[in-house]
């Protein structure tokens, strides 16, 4: 079995909804692992990952960011997410006063974000300012199809984006609307549907948010961000299909990252964005899995080599089947 916990993140005066898979008290907590999720996304969208990580004594805490899923009480907050700052900072706080004090201290801390997520993830890893107290105490950051890039379909025009600049100065808060085809995000048509149907998925930005998040997506793929030397451990996986996000600049990214000697990049052949969410999807739940408990044995990996690792079986069991909307 495995807990979870529903309550309140509070940062600032905003108050975010946070959720815990923990687990049961027969399973040892072996490692914690902080999870940030995507554009017009939220906890509720991730099936069997949590708690397949849980019951393996994973102890799992995320939270809904500013602007999307469960955190957001009213339309007018919706895609509020802020500026950069803001956003690195919310991440930082979750990780510094509620992860990390978490009992057990002791264990080993992971960090890992999807999509948009991802690119925040990074970019926290690549700020000086949270090298001591943040990036220092993580044991591996992991990225699920990161942001680093949109892919080409995806880009909008240079046009564009100097006119969404211009108008963000004047009007930050205004929604734009950036829909993703769910048929583009899963294989699985069940997904495909309850992505539709799901009110907490607005797809709805503001044009100061979705600037910094092409921002920072820029300042990852040019190189311009640099990760830090304390970050310890990598691990990239993304489908090489995918159309939301680039399959070749986040492995362009993670090349170029000669500094780290234990870091992972698998390359999930033919799959699309979400992972957690595509046909066979524990076969992504087990490798992120395994790849945390092999770094819970108080040994250090320094000398693992990077790999990239393709998968070419497609579970097709019932359990990987959705039957409800979450």
């Amino acid at each position: 079995m495995v807990k979870e916990i529903e309550g309140e993140f509070n940062v600032g005066d905003s108050s975010l909804y946070q959720k815990f898979w923990l687990p049961d008290e027969s399973t040892p907590t072996i490692a914690k692992f902080v999870f940030i999720h995507g554009f017009s996304d939220h906890l509720g969208r991730y099936y069997g990952f949590f708690p397949t990580l849980a019951a393996a004594g994973i102890a799992v805490y995320g939270y809904d960011q500013r602007g999307w899923g469960k955190s957001v009480r009213k339309p007018a907050e919706r895609g509020l997410t802020g500026p950069t700052t803001q956003v690195l900072a919310d991440v930082a706080k979750f990780i510094t006063d509620v992860a990390l004090p978490a009992e057990p201290r002791t264990v080993p801390l992971f960090v890992m974000g999807h999509s948009m997520g991802g690119g925040e993830v990074l970019t926290l890893a690549c700020t000086p300012e949270y090298e001591d107290n943040v990036v220092a105490h993580v044991r591996g950051w992991m990225l699920e199809a990161p942001l680093v890039a949109l892919d080409d379909k995806e880009k909008p025009s240079a046009l564009k984006v100097f006119a969404g600049r211009l108008a963000g100065r004047v009007l930050p808060h205004m929604h734009l609307a950036n829909p993703i085809p769910p048929e583009q995000l899963s294989r699985d048509e069940a997904v495909q549907q309850s992505l539709k149907e799901d009110t907490l998925c607005h797809d709805t930005g503001t044009l100061e948010g979705l600037a910094g998040l092409l921002d920072r997506s820029g300042e990852l793929s040019s190189g311009k961000l640099k990760l830090s030397s304390k970050v310890k451990s990598l691990w990239f996986g993304h489908g090489d299909k995918d159309v939301a996000t680039s399959y070749p600049e986040s492995k362009k990214f993670f090349e170029r990252q000669t500094q780290i000697e234990d870091k992972t990049f698998k390359t999930y052949e033919g799959w699309l964005h979400q992972l957690h969410a595509e046909v066979g999807r524990e076969e992504f739940y087990t490798d992120v899995r395994d790849w945390i408990l092999q770094r819970c044995d108080g040994k250090e990996q320094g000398t693992t080599a990077a790999t990239n690792n393709k998968t070419t079986k497609e579970s097709e069991s019932e359990d990987s089947k959705v039957d409800s909307k979450l």
